[in-house]
């Protein structure tokens, strides 16, 4: 069996792990390498492909069972554990290895982030400490097309975090790279760019400002500031051709093309585990051993084949790597460049030196931002228009200039300080003042893109398929067919009978979004926290994402987990008009009697009296939206006192399909009679899986079930999405039904949520 073919076995293999809904038991792991062992030894190619690719595929459930141990049994309650700090702020976040539990050691050390409290004394990576920890599993808001927080976790081994209830360090010293990184900063400290330079040498993106983060991110040159298999094969290449040049200057039997490439090799692993081994230079370093031992097999490897034995041998040492975005952002990068150089090659014969070097940079520029869409779309949820300009001149700037000069100042800096040193670090601190002064000129370039353009993104990769194989004259109707099937969101007919409701997974908060016909109303709009809020971080990248325009905003009340994302929304949408029962300037009333019809559908305000002696949550505008068939009753944070007014004075009113339930499921609010009288099918309930209050509270959730409801909550199902249509209603949540996999399921204890 040739190297290549075992390669593609083990990436396939892994493959279904982005897709399992569920990890099967270790039981039916067992039949899995059973079911392998009698393929693979079978005479026949397929059937022994299979084999030893069903055995990749066990090594990949066994990965991922093995990372979801912890959330098993290290949760739901105190734990004695000896851990070793891997990273820190200084101040009240840390990030930790597990290595022993109630004094045995563990293997593998298991990943966990401490939140909230200072240490009792001063800390840094390397040291070892005895806790006794409350750890909880990793827990992430979920909504379609947002960021995966316990997809992340995982790829990063650190499924746990939590608090610690007592700390003492067994030995307080610091690893050698934290003493060598507080010396770099201390070296690095006079100069403006100094977090970027730690950035581009260490890895160390924490530290960079939001601004700096805003111009790379519009700019498409987020790529260069940080730690990469660039830079840690730019080391390489540099340690590789340092060693040719002495070679030449010893005797001749010392010269052996094989010195070189095993002391780059050693170089760039050394520079890595300078780095902390972050993802991107682990992989880089494993891709460098891969290729190193190809080269030495004395064997002629196409691109192709080296890629996928790089890929392999990275999914082989980490198989949860694969669910890395980072990961496959840098494959998808390599082979767009392979394909690219491959299918549409570059000749270029009569221009200079220096007009040759500039038309393959601008070549290069383009295949990368027209073949990477596909996954930026995906991944980033747009494109940056100006990232060709940017990148012609950032990419060599950084490469042949700022990094060159950075590692050359870390390895003086480990001889000691002295006048070289600076020189250099000035040298790189002028290269980036002079970049980011280029970068801050360039135009807004940042384009948001939806859902609707992922398949027409792919159609450069059909065309320059399409053109080598000149399909697009022998076989014109498949070439039409192809551009339909990429085009088909922007031409198949929408149902304008359907409507749709979907709760968002906002934490503790709410935000619902009504929507139809491309067009959408939100009803609250999530929570706020100390430098951002839930629609800039999720609301307005969601319904763009979703292609739905907002008309107007329906503001329950007051509190911020219900308005905090309102400035943001009417920034974005300046047109949009907002009803509440706040009279605040500009808000239409939102009070009992008032009744609106949007896009077919009728709104109805049961609550609050505008001249009712309540407040708070008891003054929550609760508002029936209705198609004349089916209903949902939206409640807000309305609690006992306004539902028995309501019942009281308006029952014959409140009877709904489906109601929002009110106060994030506090015991509160939803009494007896309000349920009975609302008398629906469902009941939605938007909370945070570890908030304060322990909400939703169970006796809520048991007086809904006894009454035949069914119940669904945020911290279970994620994003709830509710379709109607005249033949009937359906609910659809995002962890069970609309993307069911196993990487963001309920960790940890069933029934734990505070």
């Amino acid at each position: 069996m040739s190297l290549t073919a075992l390669a593609l076995c083990l990436n396939i293999g892994l493959l279904p792990l982005l897709f399992l809904p569920t990890l099967p038991d270790v039981k039916y792991v067992w039949a899995i390498v059973c079911c392998g062992v009698l393929l693979g030894s079978c005479p026949h190619r397929v059937l022994r492909y299979s084999g030893i690719t069903l055995l990749f595929l066990a090594w990949g459930v066994l990965a991922g069972l093995t990372a979801l141990w912890p959330t098993l049994h290290l949760t739901g309650a105190n734990r004695d554990v000896q851990v070793v700090i891997t990273a820190t702020d200084g101040e009240t976040t840390h990030r930790a290895n597990i290595t022993h539990l109630d004094g045995k050691r563990i293997f593998p050390p298991q990943g966990m982030t401490l939140y909230g409290q200072y240490l009792p004394q001063a800390v840094c990576a390397g040291q070892r400490w005895e806790m006794t920890v409350r750890a909880r599993a990793v827990h992430g808001q979920l909504n379609d097309g947002g960021f995966d927080t316990q997809r992340y976790a995982l790829a990063s081994h650190s499924p746990l975090s939590g608090r610690f209830v007592a700390a003492q360090v067994i030995d307080a010293r610091c690893s050698w790279r934290g003493r060598y990184l507080q010396s770099l900063r201390e070296a690095l400290a006079p100069y403006p760019w100094q977090q970027v330079m730690l950035a581009l040498g260490m890895g160390e993106r924490a530290a960079l400002d939001r601004e700096v983060k805003d111009i790379m991110r519009h700019t498409g040159t987020a790529h260069l500031m940080a730690i990469s298999g660039l830079h840690i094969a730019l080391a390489a290449m540099l340690a590789a051709g340092l060693i040719r040049g002495l070679q030449f200057c010893g005797p001749a039997r010392w010269i052996s093309w094989r010195i070189p490439l095993l002391g780059g090799v050693a170089c760039a692993l050394f520079y890595a585990g300078l780095t902390g081994m972050q993802p991107p230079a682990f992989r880089t370093a494993v891709s460098l051993i891969v290729w190193a031992a190809l080269r030495l097999s004395g064997r002629q490897w196409s691109s192709w084949q080296v890629w996928l034995c790089c890929v392999a041998g990275i999914l082989f040492i980490d198989p949860l790597a694969i669910l890395s975005q980072s990961l496959w952002l840098s494959a998808f990068a390599v082979a767009a460049l392979i394909f690219w150089y491959q299918w549409l090659p570059l000749r270029i014969r009569h221009l200079p030196w220096w007009g040759r070097t500039l038309a393959n940079l601008v070549f290069l520029q383009v295949g990368m931002t027209l073949l990477l869409l596909p996954l930026q779309i995906l991944t980033f949820h747009g494109t940056s228009l100006s990232s060709l300009a940017a990148n012609l001149l950032a990419v060599p700037l950084i490469t042949f200039i700022t990094v060159p000069l950075i590692l050359l100042g870390m390895l003086l800096h480990l001889t000691g300080p002295g006048g070289v040193e600076h020189a250099l670090w000035y040298l790189a601190n002028g290269s980036l003042a002079g970049l980011f002064w280029f970068l801050r000129a360039l135009p807004y370039g940042w384009l948001d893109i939806d859902a609707r353009w992922l398949g027409v993104s792919w159609l450069p990769w059909l065309a320059l398929i399409m053109m080598r194989l000149r399909l697009w004259r022998h076989h014109p109707a498949l070439t039409l067919i192809a551009v339909l099937v990429c085009s088909q969101p922007f031409w198949r007919p929408q149902r304008a009978e359907q409507w749709s409701v979907h709760m968002l997974d906002v934490g503790q908060g709410l935000a619902i979004v009504i929507a139809r016909n491309g067009r959408a109303i939100l009803y609250d709009t999530g929570p706020a926290w100390p430098g951002g809020d839930s629609a800039q971080q999720l609301i307005t990248p969601w319904l763009r994402w979703h292609h739905l325009k907002p008309e107007g905003i329906i503001l329950s009340h007051e509190h911020l987990d219900h308005r905090g994302g309102l400035n943001t929304l009417l920034n974005d949408w300046p047109g949009l008009w907002v009803r509440s029962p706040l009279l605040w300037h500009g808000h239409l009333p939102c009070f009992r009697g008032e009744r609106w019809a949007w896009q077919g559908l009728t709104f109805t305000a049961h609550w609050p009296i505008k001249a009712a002696p309540m407040h708070g949550n008891n003054r929550s505008c609760v508002v029936k939206v209705d198609d004349g068939q089916q209903s949902i009753l939206l409640t807000g944070d309305i609690e006992a006192a306004g539902e028995l007014a309501m019942i009281k004075r308006y029952w014959q009113h409140l009877q709904a399909t489906l109601i929002q339930v009110p106060h994030h499921g506090s015991n509160t609010s939803s009494i007896l009679p309000f349920i009975q009288r609302v008398n629906g099918r469902a009941a939605l309930a938007s909370a945070s899986r570890y908030n304060s209050w322990r909400l939703p509270s169970y006796k809520v959730k048991k007086r809904y079930l006894e009454q035949g409801y069914r119940w669904l909550d945020t911290p279970h199902q994620g994003q709830i999405t509710l379709n109607f249509s005249p033949q009937g209603w359906e609910i659809l949540s995002l962890r069970d039904q609309i993307l069911p996999r196993w990487y963001h399921q309920w960790f940890g204890v069933p029934g734990d949520n505070g």
